[in-house]
């Protein structure tokens, strides 16, 4: 069960150890892009194309497709990234156990956005779970866990593309060892306990009271998408989609140009701190690097300008 490419890579996984996958269910086609186009989630690609059973509730509680799978009479039900709830009498059908592969190291970022959030905190490391269900969010007890680094390069889309590999491996690792009987599972640490909700559209703005490192951080957690923006760059929006926090620091007040060249643009942040702009998205542009926007829209910006302004 599940939805996203993080999904499919851990379904192909599965199916190349040769396991007897009864049926594949992930979220219905929906409409995508510019062409709103009716697409199949990336875990449908994968099923079809290896002649699997494919389900899709809309909601799976109380759902046709539920007595469907329970009548199947799974051995193991596996959820990564699947997207919806799964009711407890879905749960206790499976005869040796319902695991879930979820993206962070538990008990630390339960939710939707576990990636993101970890990027957005600055953490020096995240990783893949391992863990039975419970009808309570990502709260199960733990069977396996895996550690993966989160270097100054990585974004949320790095991140998910090494963790479904790091998923993948692990789960074909732990299900051999829970079928045997090896393993014990581990409860979480409720005082240990943090959240990550699905990100809204207020948290991709970013403010003048973040530092240099914490908007390099929210910028990175956010991109390949939605992307974190300034509401008044210029006095429109402006997508930030890659800055490089510098060692510098200003007495110049956050928003304000510190130095400015045909290939530079350093600005002010919150505490002194200064970083550099790489590459920007001006309102209805597209992406540009910074010596092409200051040789282009961006000609005139000076030292001291106040190229940032927070939202009155």
């Amino acid at each position: 069960m599940g939805t996203p490419q993080f999904s499919a890579v851990v379904l192909e996984g599965l199916i190349k150890d040769h396991y007897d996958i009864l049926a594949v269910v992930t979220q219905p086609d929906r409409y995508t892009g510019r062409k709103h186009k009716l697409t199949a989630s990336p875990v449908k690609q994968v099923a079809l194309q290896n002649n699997l059973k494919v389900l899709q509730p809309e909601k799976i509680t109380g759902s046709p497709e539920l007595k469907e799978i329970i009548n199947l009479a799974p051995d193991l039900i596996i959820t990564a990234a699947f997207g919806q709830f799964l009711p407890t009498k879905l749960i206790q059908s499976a005869k040796i156990g319902a695991i879930n592969v979820h993206g962070s190291l538990l008990p630390k970022y339960r939710g939707g956005a576990p990636v993101q959030y970890a990027i957005m905190q600055g953490e020096k490391k995240t990783g893949v779970t391992v863990m039975y269900m419970i009808k309570k969010m990502d709260a199960g007890d733990m069977l396996t866990q895996a550690e993966l680094p989160i270097t100054k390069s990585d974004d949320t889309g790095t991140i998910f593309e090494k963790m479904s590999l790091l998923g993948r491996d692990l789960l074909l690792q732990t299900i051999p060892q829970l079928i045997a009987g090896e393993i014990q599972a581990k409860p979480q640490n409720e005082a240990e306990v943090t959240f990550s909700p699905i990100i809204t559209p207020e948290q991709e703005k970013l403010n003048l009271k973040q530092t240099a490192q914490e908007l390099d951080w929210k910028i990175r957690a956010l991109r390949p998408a939605p992307g974190a923006y300034f509401q008044n760059f210029k006095q429109k929006r402006t997508k930030l989609w890659q800055i490089t926090p510098l060692e510098e620091q200003t007495s110049l007040e956050a928003g304000k140009v510190v130095d400015v060249n045909k290939h530079q643009l350093k600005i002010a942040a919150a505490k002194g701190t200064v970083y550099q702009v790489d590459v920007l998205q001006p309102a209805g542009k597209p992406k540009i690097q910074i010596t092409d926007y200051l040789n282009g829209v961006g000609q005139g910006i000076k030292f001291g300008q106040q190229v940032i302004k927070d939202d009155k």
